[in-house]
């Protein structure tokens, strides 16, 4: 079977952007949990949150290395299988992502370095300073790829000269309210992302009878967290679906699940298509809830896919589908997190034997749930702009570079997909052994229990020449050389002048 170019380049940055967002959205939000635990180690004292800095900072470390080298080919495929969008666009996505590396690596670089080596050299607040343009510099890494993903979801701000999309207005485009709608929406996402692997962990722990006064502020920060953004989350949602009826009306349809135009509108919660008929089968629809939810009545008129010309269609099942499991995730998400902050109010996580268990288990399970919604909302709005790659602009069609072979891109795939599943089995061995072994043990501080002066961490328990590494001591080699090298050097002996100080 002959498959062209376009749909082996689709399904090549489809599987590369699916593979690569899991990282951003954990370490986008897991930025910011660091500067957080940092600033409250500094304004405290209490050690339980030196600890957890120092744990989920390997944890941090290697997330975010597995992002940048997942992320480089993302460029390179604008060139090797999207040339024609990279001629006719690059003039704004140029500059946009251009400016990600101008900002945010030179943040992220310079600073996680601090952290990574720079605790017993600089002072308290540059290091925790140096926290907080880590989680600056992530933030803007989001900022800059939600600019350039906005501007192609709902393109402002250009004129086109040539057949070239060229910037008139950067200020248009950069103050885009789809793109203040969207960019929140990414940046909550990936704190409640954080936020449920931070939660599941301390639950994890919890259930073990181990590290139980860092698992109990995890669990308690995590869950807290959650039950906060949660509801800002769901709005910034709402405000996402009146952009894309607005001015994507075929994504919008596809995601309602409508054919017909309906007044009073149908909540469709499960439908499975028929194409061919433009019809669903085995429905379950709520009445007049679709009119509420769009327009904030019961009486609105709601239109259906059949008043998008079919070339102008979106596959069907991803966007309604993805949309409906990123929306049941939130609402189990909203239900754990609000139990959670129940039982704590309650102090059912203080007693000798934390519980309810299966709050606990329900919580460590829900681990994945903020990953697999970024993953399907980001499918969603992708899958979602077809047949576009620059909305109601350009075709995707258009877009692949004209000399790409089936072959060619077959083969950069199949690469691709190798070395991802090399990069992947590795970082994800690592993280689970990072994870099992878990802060340092337990010390004054822990459990709520009265603060305790910082200190450097132990030789047994740091390797001061390999941060990243796991727990546990020091090799003696290692140990000795960095004995040798804290110790203070001695004073050549002065003969005369020592002899002189001990005559009377």
């Amino acid at each position: 079977m002959d498959i062209d170019p376009v749909s082996i380049s689709r399904l090549q940055f489809a599987f590369t952007v699916s593979f690569h967002i899991i990282f951003p959205a954990f370490t986008i939000g897991l930025a910011a949990w660091l500067a957080t635990l940092e600033g409250l180690s500094f304004a405290t004292g209490r050690t339980v949150y030196r600890r957890l800095f120092d744990f989920w900072l390997k944890v941090f470390a290697i997330a975010f290395g597995l992002g940048v080298v997942s992320g480089l080919v993302m460029a390179f495929q604008f060139g090797t299988n999207w040339g024609e969008l990279s001629a006719r666009a690059g003039p704004i996505q140029g500059p946009l992502l251009a400016y990600e590396s101008f900002t945010a690596f030179l943040l992220e670089a310079t600073f996680f370095g601090v952290l990574l080596f720079g605790r017993e050299k600089v002072p308290r607040w540059a290091y925790f300073v140096s926290a907080l343009m880590v989680a600056l510099g992530t933030t803007f890494s989001a900022f800059w790829i939600m600019a350039n993903n906005s501007w192609m979801q709902v393109p402002v701000g250009y004129e086109l000269i040539d057949g070239i999309f060229t910037p008139r207005d950067w200020t248009e485009i950069l103050l885009d309210p789809v793109l203040w709608v969207r960019f929140p929406h990414m940046l909550l996402g990936a704190y409640l992302t954080t936020a449920f692997c931070v939660a599941a962990t301390g639950a994890w722990y919890l259930l073990r009878d181990r590290h139980l006064g860092e698992a109990r502020v995890m669990l308690g920060m995590g869950l807290g967290i959650g039950a906060v953004l949660i509801p800002v989350q769901i709005l910034f949602g709402h405000l996402n679906g009146e952009y894309t009826a607005e001015h994507q009306l075929s994504k919008f349809t596809t995601i309602e699940g409508r054919w017909q135009t309906e007044q009073p509108a149908r909540l469709i919660l499960f439908a499975w298509p028929d194409i061919a008929e433009e019809r669903n089968r085995f429905e379950i629809a709520v009445p007049y809830l679709g009119s509420f939810v769009d327009q904030g009545n019961f009486s609105a008129r709601e239109p259906g896919i059949v008043t998008v010309p079919a070339e102008d269609r979106p596959p069907f099942l991803i966007p309604f589908y993805g949309f409906r499991i990123m929306v049941g995730l939130g609402l189990v998400m909203l239900a754990i997190s609000w139990a959670g902050l129940w039982f704590t109010l309650r102090g059912r996580f203080r007693g000798p034997t934390p519980g309810p268990r299966w709050f606990l288990w329900a919580t460590f399970l829900a681990w994945p749930s903020g990953f697999v919604a970024v993953l399907t909302g980001w499918l969603t709005a992708e899958v979602g702009r077809q047949p576009w790659v620059v909305f109601d602009a350009l075709r995707t069609a258009e877009a692949v570079t004209p000399s790409l072979s089936s072959g060619a891109a077959l083969t950069s795939l199949a690469a691709y997909f190798l070395v991802y599943a090399l990069i992947f089995a590795a970082g994800t061995l690592y993280l689970y052994r990072l994870l099992r072994e878990g802060p340092l043990e337990d010390g004054p501080g822990s459990e709520g229990g009265p603060s305790a002066p910082a200190r450097p961490a132990a030789l047994g328990d740091l390797n001061p020449g390999r941060p990243l590494a796991l727990g546990g001591p020091v090799p003696a080699a290692e140990r000795r050389a960095t004995q040798q090298a804290a110790a203070p050097t001695a004073r050549p002996r002065n003969l005369t002048t020592d002899r002189a100080s001990t005559e009377p």
